[in-house]
């Protein structure tokens, strides 16, 4: 249920072939999955417990259950101010390309949890503990990753996945258009950590990446190659 990644990192899988993850770094609970993770998340947390909740972004399988995690556990939630809207609301989908398409509809009915006031923004350069928040906006408007310089690990949220959603096979690839605000400027985002040349990369989708190949400065390099 919980894997340590790196000193005071830990990886809570919360649905099979690590599709949908979660992170406790450094005491602070990283995405929450959907709105029926929250009986495992709940577990970890009673062992393991955290003073705050931040968002990489507030699509619904990142705030599922937030809502419950922030009041059950009395901490405050953190989020890019252009999430806020989103997280406030629970209005998940809303800033979709085809926000009525029926697999938007289904995740707004069934994966989303409801709205939580936000205590706090974050923006580029704030620190999260030793974790510099570093803006990635392009799959969501507010999208935010986490990198801590010491050790070269990075959260990544959406702005790649490590499995093909679909089979889940595990491997390097963009977020899916249909729910991706602005792919271009997402590519932007990934040349941008690219540049930081992590160590260890954890995804929202997908197993960790321990980056000794560089295979993820290779994937970004494909990106700007075919994509401009």
């Amino acid at each position: 249920m919980l894997r340590q990644i790196a000193p005071e990192v830990f990886h809570i899988p919360l649905m099979p072939r690590n599709s949908i993850n979660c992170y406790i770094i450094e005491g602070v609970l990283v995405d929450s999955g959907i709105r029926s993770s929250y009986t495992t998340i709940k577990k970890v947390l009673q062992k393991f417990p955290v003073h705050q909740h931040v968002l990489t972004h507030a699509h619904a399988d990142h705030q599922g259950c937030s809502d419950h995690i922030c009041a059950e556990f009395n901490i405050p939630l953190l989020c890019h101010p252009n999430e806020v809207f989103r997280t406030e609301t629970g209005l998940v989908t809303n800033d979709y390309p085809a926000p009525q398409h029926w697999l938007a509809k289904l995740q707004q009915k069934y994966w989303a949890g409801q709205g939580h006031k936000v205590g706090q923004t974050i923006v580029e350069n704030d620190k999260i503990g030793n974790f510099q928040v570093i803006e990635t906006p392009g799959h969501a408007g507010g999208h935010i990753s986490l990198f801590r310089e010491q050790d070269g690990l990075l959260i990544i949220g959406d702005a790649a996945t490590n499995m093909n959603l679909l089979t889940t096979v595990p491997g390097l690839r963009l977020p899916p258009n249909m729910f991706t605000t602005d792919q271009q400027r997402n590519i932007k985002s990934l040349q941008k950590l690219a540049e930081l040349n992590p160590a260890t990369i954890c995804f929202g989708h997908g197993p960790v990446l321990r980056n000794t190949d560089r295979q993820f400065e290779k994937f970004v390099k494909t990106l700007k190659n075919d994509q401009g």
